[in-house]
């Protein structure tokens, strides 16, 4: 299964994805995390050392260019690039779960991320999974990435809403047009949720219940502050990455 998660900068999509990468591993699957927002901070919240180390797809302009099929005069891209070897040579592996970064534009001005976003979409559609494999994508925030197709090849995508209007009209704007791309499972989840009251106010104004809601834990943030990954914190989530992965499974 390939699961991309999306949503408004702020909500805290990269660590409900590490929250669930750790419950994934506690129930014996096999996890692939493709850090695709373009400030990468995935190696830091899985606690997975190296990841200065390694080079980020995005830094090899030449390769994916050659890879897309896109000469500096052509406004083609090849629909068929070669990915495998790229899941071989640009890849960490820390206690059972593997990490993969995309990377990022790093200037002002620094030009599109099309030739690295679209060997990410083809990357994706290839990818074939035994039952035990997941593949999780954290994206870039916001709905470009959608406008792109980036997520198009991912079976599942998560959509982090915190209870704020602003944060309902992305997530709705999200769903929209993921569906527009074909994504066949659209989940939203709730983070930051203080009370019985925030619940029903995402609930109300979604139009549906989330498949989950992560509380606002001061457990979690503390966490986080002090640089610790969150991969193995349990206590203080009110369950909630099991029954999110639950929902996720049973659709």
């Amino acid at each position: 299964m390939k699961i991309a998660v999306s949503g408004k900068g702020g909500v805290g999509k990269t660590t409900i994805m590490a929250l669930l990468a750790g419950e994934l591993r506690r129930q014996g699957r096999e996890v692939l995390v493709i850090d695709a927002d373009p400030s990468p901070h995935m190696a830091q919240t899985l606690g997975i050392a190296g990841a200065g180390e390694v080079r980020p797809i995005a830094e090899m302009g030449k390769l994916l260019a050659e890879r897309a099929g896109k000469s500096s005069g052509s406004p083609f891209y090849n629909l068929n690039p070669e990915v495998n070897d790229l899941l071989r040579d640009f890849m960490l592996e820390q206690d059972g779960l593997r990490l993969m970064i995309l990377g990022a534009v790093q200037t002002a001005e620094g030009g599109c991320a099309c030739p690295e976003n679209h060997v990410l979409r083809k990357m994706l559609k290839k990818m074939l999974l035994t039952a035990k494999e997941v593949v999780l994508v954290d994206m870039e925030a916001g709905v470009e990435h959608l406008g792109r197709g980036t997520v198009a090849g991912a079976d599942c995508l998560l959509i982090v809403v915190i209870p704020s209007k602003s944060g309902v009209r992305t997530a709705l704007k999200i769903r929209q047009m993921a569906e527009d791309v074909g994504i066949p499972r659209i989940f939203f989840v709730g983070n930051l949720v203080q009370s019985a009251a925030d619940q029903d106010f995402l609930s109300a104004e979604l139009g549906e219940e989330p498949a989950a809601f992560f509380p606002d834990s001061a457990i979690l943030r503390q966490t986080e502050r002090a640089g610790q990954p969150v991969l193995a914190l349990r206590e203080g989530l009110e369950d909630a990455p099991r029954l999110l992965l639950e929902k996720i499974l049973a659709a």
